[in-house]
């Protein structure tokens, strides 16, 4: 290990900074940040280093550096242009034993900044040793995608709550309780932002290992509504993706394409849910399921194929978990229509094309409730889910409703995975050639004057039928 990572404690402590260029004022916002109180010392300064002392936020000495002006310093930090300026600095640093960072030059140094991850109170820190800074910010920025944005709230909350915590348990049981904090509902429900249901669930929680003599004891679990997004893995939301690596057991349905399902947890149970057509007990089933994992004290991970509540079932699921007093969280994804549209260069909406969008169940032609009238408006785009065996029968629907032979219309088939395929038609040609083609869900049909713009791009290299049979 080539320098040992600490953090220092620099609240109201004197820091100096030599230079007054644009480097020197990326430090002196870091400093500033941590509370020291910092002297500059440099003959001309930037604006943004102007503004500082204008406001007030550090001092500036108008010289060029002498060792003198480090008779009150705890740490410092050289910044300029000059090399031999540098050198000085560093060597009156050492010699009065003050920490010194030479920017850029870590011979110099006698310690480096490393790429920070703020996220107050949890900072994480990155260096390469002054070898490879660029591969330092690029390390930074992969943590910052992965580390939720109120992770700094999260240890605020179990802050507070220390004194209540050693007060109501015995020391054996406090870090399993805060392990259960980090990892189930209230950790969940601090960084969703609820810090009124991240309360409720602490108290819960403390209760139940308060009461609970075994080591084993549970309280009560949650439940994760997750929406998988349209099939690729890397259209997971980073919130989808944190709550999976936590969960203890992943019920997941036929829509769900093993990538997805392999960036779970490794540890976590798998049970595969997936409905066959007129099953009409799978749901209740479902909810069984997630009832009693979850007063096991278990993180149920409810995967589904692109948006929970988009044709998922999942206000049904937030209604019987609602009744049941279980806690649950809904994780949007991206719903099949929009990667399905993205995929296959369609935009659903275009100013001279569509002015709006509708979302329609394709196995329910013979719901009355249904408005074919209204779907077959002009200047609108329509999306049919689950639509594939009812083709014929949709198409016929909306020509009926006075939508023409030659309207555009466009099928993506496992929308955003390697096996995509795109066909593009019209109202009288697209059930002959899904014929044709072979088309197995899940496949969505896109109807509406936007159809007919499906980018070249998205058709190259795919299954796509004779010119002859496309209108």
């Amino acid at each position: 290990m080539d320098h040992l990572p600490i953090f220092l404690q620099l609240h109201g402590r004197p820091v100096v900074v030599v230079g007054g260029g644009h480097v020197a004022a990326r430090k002196v916002e870091l400093l500033v940040r941590s509370g020291a109180r910092v002297s500059i010392v440099a003959p001309s300064l930037c604006e943004d280093l102007l503004g500082r002392v204008a406001a007030g936020e550090l001092t500036h000495t108008d010289a060029p550096f002498e060792p003198s002006h480090l008779h009150t310093a705890e740490l410092v930090v050289a910044a300029t242009s000059v090399r031999e300026v540098n050198a000085a600095v560093s060597r009156a640093a050492r010699e009065r034993r003050i920490p010194v960072n030479v920017v850029d030059d870590p011979e110099l140094s006698t310690f480096i900044f490393p790429a920070l991850v703020d996220r107050s109170p949890i900072v994480v820190a990155v260096s390469s040793a002054g070898h490879a800074p660029v591969l330092a910010r690029r390390l930074r920025e992969q943590l910052e995608a992965l580390l939720p944005a109120k992770l700094g709230a999260l240890a605020r909350f179990m802050g507070i709550r220390r004194k209540a915590v050693r007060s109501a348990l015995r020391p054996a049981a406090r870090r399993p309780f805060w392990e259960r904090v980090v990892r189930g509902a209230v950790g969940a429900r601090v960084l969703a932002g609820d810090e009124s249901g991240a309360q409720k669930a602490f108290e819960r929680e403390l209760y139940a290992s308060h009461v609970t003599s075994s080591a084993e004891g549970r309280g009560l679990g949650e439940v994760y509504l997750i929406g998988a997004g349209p099939g690729d893995p890397d259209l997971l939301t980073l919130r989808a993706l944190q709550l999976l690596q936590q969960a203890d057991v992943v019920l997941y349905d036929r829509l769900v394409p093993a990538a997805v399902l392999e960036r779970a947890r490794r540890e976590a149970q798998r049970v595969f849910v997936g409905k066959q057509a007129g099953e009409s007990s799978a749901q209740e089933r479902i909810n069984e399921l997630l009832i009693g994992y979850a007063r096991q004290g278990l993180r149920v991970a409810r995967l589904k194929g692109g948006d929970p509540l988009i044709f998922g079932r999942g206000g049904e699921e937030m209604e019987v978990l609602a009744a049941q007093g279980i806690p649950y969280i809904v994780v949007p994804g991206i719903t099949a229509a929009l990667g399905a549209a993205a995929a296959a260069g369609i935009p659903l909406t275009h100013r001279l094309l569509s002015q709006s969008v509708t979302f329609v169940a394709g196995h329910v032609l013979d719901d009355e409730t249904l408005d074919w009238a209204h779907l077959a408006s002009a200047h609108q785009t329509v999306v049919f889910y689950m639509g594939v065996a009812q083709l014929a029968r949709i198409t016929d629907r909306l020509r009926a409703a006075g939508l023409a032979l030659g309207h555009p219309v466009a099928l993506v088939e496992r929308a955003t995975l390697p096996e995509q395929r795109v066909f593009r038609g019209t109202l009288a040609t697209i059930a002959a050639i899904a014929r044709e083609a072979e088309v197995n869900p899940p496949a969505l049909l896109i109807v509406g004057e936007v159809a007919a713009l499906a980018s070249a791009d998205a058709l190259l290299g795919l299954a796509v039928p004779e010119p002859g049979a496309i209108a």
